[in-house]
């Protein structure tokens, strides 16, 4: 004796096709976000110098100054609170971090920053810049010794573009903290705020998975380094 099956009204099975057919745009996303899934990690180093003996001057130099961005990697701000607006992982999970020790042990480093994340950077990922501010506060400058943004793109390879200022407390020139540039960064520094650049870092790199990337200038560098999640 065979049991007669149930079959669907005519209206509610079109309901519950259309809603299969609306949940597979999300299934797609799901996947493909794990597929582009990445550990990211970025750490930034000082390199114990005397400001005397950096060849490469630059204190007349006049950076665009760095206000406040939607996106935060890692914010000291000036009572010692920190902001970020990454759910940043661990550093006992961090592969940068036995390479960031061995630096600090060897006495020529300061590590002045370490951040891990997970992150989909899909194909065509367009990154906003993130904010970074670490290091010594600069109290008559009104920043921290290290400023700028790191950003990180996604064309058919990821590509990170790094843009610090590293800052020494002085008293013969300065940037304004409140003035305008005029978009020039080679314009003679003010004297409105006590601060005198020591280096910058302004370059762009493509980056390898499981490689560990440096990019420095005289006095900080920043390591670098991508390891695709599967699964």
């Amino acid at each position: 004796m065979r049991t007669p099956g149930y079959t669907l009204p005519g209206k509610a099975l079109i309901t519950f096709t259309a809603a299969l057919l609306a949940m597979v745009p999300l299934f797609a996303s799901a996947q493909e976000s794990r597929d582009n899934l990445y550990r990211a990690e970025i750490v930034i180093i000082e390199r114990l110098v005397d400001p005397q003996n950096v060849e490469e001057r630059m204190a007349s130099r006049m950076p665009e100054p760095v206000g406040n961005m939607a996106k935060q990697m890692k914010v000291i701000r000036a009572d010692g609170s920190v902001g970020t607006s990454l759910r940043l992982a661990p550093e006992t999970d961090l592969r940068l971090r036995s390479a960031a020790q061995r630096l600090e042990n060897s006495g020529r480093y300061r590590v002045l920053m370490t951040a891990g994340w997970y992150q989909s950077f899909p194909p065509n990922y367009d990154g906003e810049p993130m904010q970074i501010a670490v290091g010594d506060w600069l109290a008559d400058a009104g920043h921290r010794e290290v400023e700028g943004h790191i950003t990180i793109d996604r064309q058919r390879y990821l590509h990170v573009g790094v843009h610090l200022n590293h800052w020494t407390a002085g008293s013969s020139s300065a940037y304004p903290v409140q003035g305008d540039t005029g978009g020039n960064e080679l314009q003679p520094a003010s004297t409105t705020a006590r601060a005198e650049l020591l280096t910058w870092i302004r370059e762009t790199r493509r980056m390898r998975s499981e490689e560990i990337h440096f990019l420095d200038s005289p006095t900080i560098g920043v390591l670098v380094f991508f390891r695709p999640v599967e699964g």
